[in-house]
């Protein structure tokens, strides 16, 4: 369309513009339902095992009476628990945790045929006791899932998380030659509510913990008085680990 000053101005059709927004609408409710179907299947699903369930239930705040969780995260974690703690005998199957992201494939929501990469055991002698192994890669956006259904099922008033876990020696900072560090090298973090002492030196700045064990470190930070978290770092120079 053309005005008396020869300017040329663009005329849209309503037509046009209802359609486009239906397509939008329907792009948005396309949108929001692959999103649901996304969260859904990357849901953190926890199962107690039939006798760990009904304790729970039976419990005034059905919650699992826990004095000690040990929290094994990554392939080399779990070996060292598999060789030195569940070897024993001494330990049962509790509980499991299935979970699906774009690192941890083979084990997808109500899947049965994969045994589970995240198992958790309690003690035979001490039922207060539990140890968990985490094999699997938990996502980012997972990781507060797994603290929340994890550490929300477990009573408060006198439980202390102690986290081991594995990281290359490449990694850590120090101004010091990493081909000197002592063998086995441990390093530790801890909350402010652990008062206890710890078995190594702590981690000097600015080295970090990442992952799942960040996370529930930081869950108990938060949430965790008067819970107690103490993740230990192994580093061993030889093979290029280290160990939370």
């Amino acid at each position: 369309m053309a005005t008396f000053f020869g300017e040329v101005l663009s005329v849209f059709s309503r037509a046009v513009d209802d359609e486009d927004e239906e397509q939008e609408e329907d792009e948005d409710e396309e949108d929001r339902e692959i999103r649901r179907e996304l969260e859904k299947k990357r849901e953190v699903t926890l199962t107690w095992s039939p006798e760990t369930s009904a304790t729970i239930e039976n419990s005034p705040d059905h919650r699992l009476g826990c004095s000690s969780l040990i929290l094994a995260v990554g392939d080399n974690a779990t070996g060292f628990v598999s060789s030195h703690i569940l070897s024993s005998g001494s330990w049962e199957v509790s509980g499991s945790i299935t979970l699906w992201n774009e690192r941890c494939r083979q084990q997808a929501p109500g899947s049965d045929s994969t045994p589970s990469s995240c198992t958790f055991y309690r003690c035979i002698t001490d039922p207060t006791v539990m140890l968990c192994q985490c094999s699997c890669y938990v996502a980012e956006d997972q990781q507060f899932q797994w603290c929340e259904k994890v550490l929300g099922c477990l009573q408060k008033s006198t439980l202390k998380v102690t986290i081991l876990s594995t990281c290359s020696v490449s990694d850590y900072k120090t101004t010091e030659s990493t081909y000197n560090l002592p063998v086995p090298f441990l390093k530790a973090l801890k909350t402010n509510c652990y008062t206890d002492g710890t078995p190594c030196g702590p981690l000097e700045q600015p080295n970090i913990v990442d992952g799942l064990p960040a996370a529930v470190m930081a869950y108990c930070q938060v949430w965790g008085d008067p819970r107690r978290v103490l993740p230990v770092l192994h580093r061993h120079h030889q093979t290029g680990l280290r160990h939370h």
